[in-house]
């Protein structure tokens, strides 16, 4: 799973447009993350603000 930074995500888009398994959605002002994330970390070093940490699966 990832946690957002909803003061520094400018809703680009950049992090749905890289994940692997499309577990990643843009809805207006709100990224919403799926069960199907793996917590790969693409998304992270795709974000352009620096507004998504990578949580590790428990």
């Amino acid at each position: 799973m990832i946690d957002v930074n909803k003061s520094k995500c400018a809703y680009c888009g950049a992090c749905v447009a890289v994940c692997p398994v499309d577990a990643l959605r843009l809805k207006e002002t709100v990224i919403v993350c799926d069960e199907k994330c793996t917590s790969c970390g693409i998304c992270e070093k795709a974000c352009p603000m620096k507004a998504i940490t990578t949580l590790k699966k428990a």
